[in-house]
């Protein structure tokens, strides 16, 4: 039995990825509640570097795989998962994947209170939270998935 469900997630890499980014998102939820942004920063990546704005076609395409996977499993967890732990889940499952990207993060105004974002580009693509053009970007972080 335990043999068949090893197999199963071995050999199927989207099931296995769905599964990657539910764990991953409830362990960076966690993280979110309990540990102080400073030293949460640590591991977002190198702050204030960028990732290259160019990646590979088989980059491009592990990425949009992530996209999918981590907003698929962020829309249905029962803890809160908005784009923090949207673009951490996403930053490790790229950086597991050897894909290069730069998580932002930004502050905005809606509704005349002041809001904050979080979302990650890889390559020209914006895998998770939009391209952000609405919050002033207020820190970066490369993560060179190597």
């Amino acid at each position: 039995m335990i043999r068949s469900i090893v197999d199963f997630l071995r050999l199927n890499h989207e099931k296995w990825m769905t599964i990657q980014a539910y764990g991953y998102a409830a362990f960076y939820r966690l993280c979110i509640l309990t540990i102080p942004m400073p030293k949460l920063e640590k591991m977002l990546g190198e702050r204030g570097k960028e990732s290259i704005a160019e990646e590979s076609s088989e980059h491009i395409r592990i990425a949009k795989l992530v996209r999918f996977h981590v907003n698929r499993v962020a829309s249905h967890t029962p803890w809160e998962s908005k784009c923090l732990v949207r673009a951490m889940t996403a930053r490790k499952l790229l950086e597991k994947h050897h894909v290069s990207s730069t998580l932002y993060l930004g502050v905005g105004k809606d509704n005349g209170r002041m809001v904050a974002h979080a979302w990650i580009r890889s390559g020209q693509m914006y895998v998770t939270g939009g391209n952000g053009e609405q919050y002033a970007m207020v820190a970066k972080f490369r993560t060179t998935g190597m």
